[in-house]
């Protein structure tokens, strides 16, 4: 968060209220049981209109020790050709700057802070080390505190203050320079995963620059869901929490467990997927009357080991839908290390896995079949007549046989209860 943002019209500027409080290290607004240990991952886009685009990755990992708080913060573009890291260490309960190192693409920097701030920066292009030694005549807030700062602030609805924020540029005599909170309003995030939340709605404003910054802070627990920086001509950057911490399952799958189980035993399953037309599918009210259909040659069969992990993901998925508030919880990423392909290799829906180990397993297919049906329909009406008219009618039936394409989903559970063991199944949609 610095000068890189650019400076937007000089017409849109609010006036900065030069008499707001100023909120620096010790000040009274401050209130660091908000800045929780832990680590918290975002994402990071360019943003115009409706277009989204990804650019990279921020890490938060913050370490509570000895009555100081370290940040380390590590931004990795999304070609992951190199990876830019900071640490800023400062006093646990004001925020006051101990140390700062920075190792990015172009430069190296160390500062240590007291009376005096020293340290060095290096340029890895120009290969040059330059020792620093720098005074502040004002207290200030390392810049990379400034997105876990809002949480802590008193926030309300007409709230202000401004920041001194402190930024090493090796171009620039300036290493102070304020912000403005401009206004403080209510706000409902929604999170795609957790649903709604109440929030705040920060608006932050660079003097220098007028530059324009909007925070959404939790109401409740203060974690920062979404940063956005004005960039100019219509495009933001926003950065959005991915919320490292949302673990609805419980229950941790094993990757490693799961893989051993699908390669390193002695035991088969031998199987045959079909569909029947007593699947109860209907058509116009009449029952289906094809017979057994087999999955085609080449349809793919899956399994898998069954595991509490697995059933927890069910049921937690079960309820989501059943709730509609937010999306559904996506399988574990290595989930697919433990899933087990094979084909039906021939015209009878046949299939075969081998090298298992006794457990529970889940075998799934889906494919398409021809259903067919039996119809009667009106074909004509005969009428009758006498010498004095007409008399009445019959209603003339023909009946008639058609088809539709179908699809069949089938799961199936099956246990292999010894090493060796040879088990059949039959695939069918009842």
């Amino acid at each position: 968060m610095k000068s890189y943002a650019l400076v937007l019209a000089a017409g849109l500027l609010p006036v900065v209220a030069l008499c707001q409080k100023i909120v620096a290290p010790g000040s009274r607004d401050i209130n660091t049981k908000y800045i929780k240990p832990q680590k918290s991952l975002y994402t990071v886009y360019y943003v115009k209109d409706t277009n989204w685009d990804k650019q990279g990755t921020i890490t938060y990992d913050i370490v509570a020790a000895n009555n100081q708080l370290s940040l380390t913060s590590s931004y990795t573009p999304k070609d992951n050709a190199w990876v830019t890291a900071r640490t800023s260490v400062v006093d646990g309960s004001t925020l006051k700057s101990i140390s700062y190192a920075a190792d990015t693409k172009k430069t190296k920097l160390n500062l240590n802070f007291g009376e005096t701030i020293t340290g060095n920066y290096y340029s890895k292009e120009t290969k040059k080390d330059k020792k620093l030694n720098l005074k502040s005549n004002e207290p200030f807030i390392d810049f990379n505190w400034t997105d876990h700062l809002m949480g802590t602030l008193p926030l309300d609805v007409g709230y202000k203050a401004r920041i001194p924020q402190f930024y090493y540029n090796d171009e620039s005599n300036v290493q102070v320079e304020y912000y403005s909170i401009k206004e403080v309003k209510s706000y409902s995030y929604g999170s795609p995963k957790t649903g709604k939340h109440d929030s705040w709605l920060i608006t932050l404003l660079e003097e220098n620059t007028g530059a324009i910054y909007n925070y959404v802070v939790d109401k409740k627990d203060r974690r920062l869901w979404q940063r956005e920086m004005s960039m100019g001509n219509g495009k933001w950057e926003i950065t959005v929490n991915e919320e490292l911490d949302y673990q609805p399952i419980k229950n941790r799958f094993n990757k490693e467990q799961a893989v051993q189980q699908i390669s390193n035993g002695n035991s088969v399953i031998v199987g045959t997927a079909y569909a029947r037309s007593s699947s109860g599918k209907r058509l116009a009210g009449l029952v289906n009357t094809a017979k057994k259909q087999y999955a085609p040659k080449g349809t793919e069969i899956m399994l898998f080991p069954n595991s509490a992990y697995y059933e927890e993901w069910l049921e937690v998925n079960k309820k989501i839908r059943k709730q509609k508030k937010v999306a559904e919880v996506p399988l574990d990423p290595d989930f697919g290390h433990s899933v087990k392909h094979t084909k039906v290799y021939d015209d009878e829906g046949h299939f075969e896995f081998a090298e298992l180990m006794p457990g529970n397993y889940i075998i799934m297919t889906s494919f398409d079949f021809s259903n067919s049906y039996n119809y009667s329909y009106v074909s004509g009406y005969t009428n009758y007549y006498n010498y004095w008219g007409y008399t009445g009618s019959t209603t003339n039936y023909g009946t008639g046989r058609s088809s539709y394409i179908d699809k069949a989903n089938i799961e199936k559970r099956i246990s292999i209860d010894k090493d060796g063991e040879k088990k059949e199944v039959n695939l069918k949609e009842m």
